[in-house]
């Protein structure tokens, strides 16, 4: 029975899945979803005897490579031959046309800016998943796709016993913004483009971090050892029925043309479009549509010559430098940053763009009153590509790098293989003791509500904090004086302080923000440790016997307890009752409180996990249902929770209590909770 239920739970998630990320069609609400994810990875718990690797539960990644194999393409991965001139197109036409005496057609596709991926499917399964490589062999990156919820575990449909398909893994810019949004309110540094990072991301050890990245795929290549199809157009209406995710034919992604002037056409039309899609594109790919005649036309070693792909050029624009200053980051590394005349790129107007490094201003020769080309090119930050040195003044001076903090007025330094100079006063320097602190209390770490970038400025300018311990003494009547600040507003930094002291143990060892410590390696290191004095004492060789613990990141955490001033900040927050220590709830706990209730479990949680509620309620008495209907008793409700279902709860009159209720309702210490990893299903529809 439960293998059958199994099967039932995985056919139908595939379903759901592959409607969502493929079709953007979403089949049940997110809350259903959730529960039929609940139920099939507690099952799959129960029954390890049924694991299957294309279980939808895998999604959420989870496995550590150390190294990624390399393996031979049965077919080889052969590179476009690229142009950036329409002369050549029209000249790749002439070629093709004087070895074809038949009338034949063209495929006009999006050249997709990210990874090229091959896969491979055994009936019906992906069984793996290599990098382009070298064109003859790859890297099997196969726990890594199989977090990229737009590439199909199963198939669906009639299809072959044995099929290769190829696409590109991209990086949605929606998604790419986000994550260097919160890189940079992390204090971290920004990644460059979509590209390289998803290049990064397909390439990271933990899978678990892939499943993050919000990794998106289109695939549009069909390989099978009997074809059956004519034309490469045919491939994506296989590919469709199959269930992969292919570029969209409705919205103009892929063309069959009949002449070069329809080719021409459609390389302008995306030239100026392409800034309006949802993804980066840096070309257009022009092959000859007809299978037949692509082999009958053949390749060289490197390239089809039935193919080629016209690249764009990045948008550039000239404009004045006006001035060089220098940003001081959390973690006091200096950022030069010219100060541009204002010029419009790519539809928004750019003032400003990173020079990055020392070396990168004494490769570029750059001067104040230069006229520059600047790029936006997938950053979020623009660019200097080049100086035009046609127009540079014969009395401007090259540019001497600073040697002190522009804040502090420290002794920069640079470290051996490090491109930056950094302030190392942390402890003094204004600019990284406020990053520190808007660090501390970001969403990831401490959570603390009320307390964004302007009111940190104003408590530090007002003498009221100067690290994150000094949080811990805030009251309501120091803070109130302060401009702009209202009774409630320092109520809810008051309260958003006290309710930080049960967040557990591996969040706030990120917050501390030890450098190269980030999320990931802040829960390897709590783990193994389960509490600060041990992880205090930790020698070099200990930390690097950690899980992906390096000899730089132990370098790093050496240094931190190795300052006075750390270790006397930690006392601190150990005294004010903050949570530096692994815990558990233990079994011991169980009573009859909720005995008989029927409970509904819906939304996201921030001090347990949903499991971890969902084991409570069974442990004191309670039965977890998945509907909420006349029967229900209770709703633990978290954030987000569905608002159909909290409509139907208060029209039934169903009680509604939220996480801390709960967990004081059954007399859990919510010093004592450890925070469970989020279940395998939490995916928003």
């Amino acid at each position: 029975m439960s293998l059958l239920r199994i099967k039932e739970l995985r056919t139908l998630l595939h379903k759901y899945n592959h409607s969502y990320y493929v079709l953007n069609i979403s089949l049940v609400s997110d809350f259903e979803f959730d529960n039929l994810m609940c139920e099939l990875d507690t099952l799959e718990k129960k029954h390890p005897e049924y694991e299957d690797v294309n279980s939808p539960s895998k999604r959420v990644g989870g496995d550590i490579t150390k190294s990624f194999n390399s393996v031979k393409h049965q077919f080889p991965m052969l590179s476009l031959s690229n142009s950036y001139s329409k002369e050549d197109i029209v000249d790749f036409d002439s070629r093709v046309s004087k070895l074809i005496d038949n009338t034949f057609t063209y495929l006009c596709e999006l050249k997709y800016d990210g990874v090229a991926i091959s896969l491979i499917y055994e009936n019906g399964q992906l069984v793996r998943a290599l990098t382009r490589g070298d064109g003859v062999s790859g890297e099997d990156v196969t726990a890594n796709v199989r977090t990229i919820t737009s590439i199909p575990l199963s198939l669906i449909g009639n299809y072959p016993e044995k099929l290769e398909v190829r696409g590109e893994i991209i990086f949605p810019r929606p998604a790419f913004d986000l994550l260097n949004k919160e890189r940079l309110a992390n204090g971290e540094q920004l990644f460059a483009n979509p590209r390289n990072t998803a290049s990064g991301s397909i390439k990271l050890q933990d899978s678990s971090e892939v499943a993050k990245r919000k990794l998106d795929c289109f695939l549009y290549a069909l390989f099978l050892d009997n074809s059956v199809t004519n034309s490469a157009y045919e491939h994506y209406e296989l590919l469709k029925k199959w269930g992969f995710k292919t570029p969209f034919l409705d919205k103009n992604y892929v063309k069959s043309v009949s002449t070069i002037d329809e080719v021409m056409s459609f390389i302008n039309y995306w030239e100026k479009s392409r800034n309006d899609l949802p993804f980066d594109i840096d070309g257009i790919v022009v092959k000859v549509n007809e299978l037949s005649l692509q082999k009958l036309i053949g390749n060289t070693a490197k390239s089809p010559r039935w193919a080629i792909a016209f690249k764009y050029k990045a948008e550039q624009v000239s404009t004045l430098v006006k001035n060089v200053f220098y940003q001081v980051g959390r973690t006091g590394a200096i950022t030069p940053v010219a100060d541009l005349e204002p010029v419009e790129i790519s539809g928004s107007v750019v003032k400003r763009a990173s020079v990055h490094n020392a070396d990168q201003i004494l490769k570029l020769d750059l001067r104040i009153g230069d006229t520059v080309f600047v790029e936006k090119g997938g950053e979020i930050i623009p660019k200097i590509i080049a100086v035009d040195f046609t127009k540079r003044n014969k009395n401007q001076l090259p540019l001497d790098y600073i040697k002190c903090c522009p804040e502090c007025n420290a002794e920069l330094v640079r470290f051996e293989g490090e491109a930056q100079h950094y302030c190392i006063n942390s402890n003094d320097c204004p600019p990284q003791i406020k990053g520190k602190i808007s660090h501390f209390v970001g969403r990831k770490q401490m959570n603390i509500d009320g307390v964004g970038e302007e009111t940190i400025d104003l408590l530090f300018n007002a003498g009221l904090i100067a690290n994150v311990a000094d949080l811990y003494n805030l009251k309501k009547e120091d803070i109130l004086p302060l401009e702009r600040m209202a009774e409630k507003s320092a109520e809810n930094i008051v309260n958003g302080v006290e309710a930080s002291k049960v967040v557990p143990f591996h969040k706030l060892l990120f917050a501390l923000g030890i450098r190269y410590v980030g999320e990931t390696v802040a829960k390897k290191l709590a783990n193994h440790f389960e509490n600060i004095q041990s992880l205090r004492i930790a020698d070099f060789d200990t930390l690097v016997n950690v899980d992906e613990i390096g000899d730089k990141i132990a370098e790093s955490i050496i240094d931190y307890f190795k300052s006075p001033i750390n270790n006397e900040l930690i006392d601190q927050l150990i005294g004010f009752g903050l949570n530096f220590e692994k815990a558990k709830i233990k079994d011991e706990l169980s009573t009859d409180l909720l005995k008989d209730k029927k409970i509904v479990v819906s939304g996201k949680f921030n001090i347990v996990s949903r499991d971890e509620i969902k084991r409570l309620i069974e442990l004191n008495g309670g039965k977890n249902i998945s509907s909420v209907s006349s029967s229900t008793d209770m709703i633990i409700c978290g954030e987000n929770m569905g608002p159909s279902k909290l409509n139907k709860a208060k029209k039934l009159e169903i009680k509604l209590v939220v996480e801390e209720e709960f967990l004081d309702m059954i007399k859990v210490n919510q010093h004592s909770v450890e925070e469970n990893p989020p279940i395998q299903g939490e995916i928003q529809f």
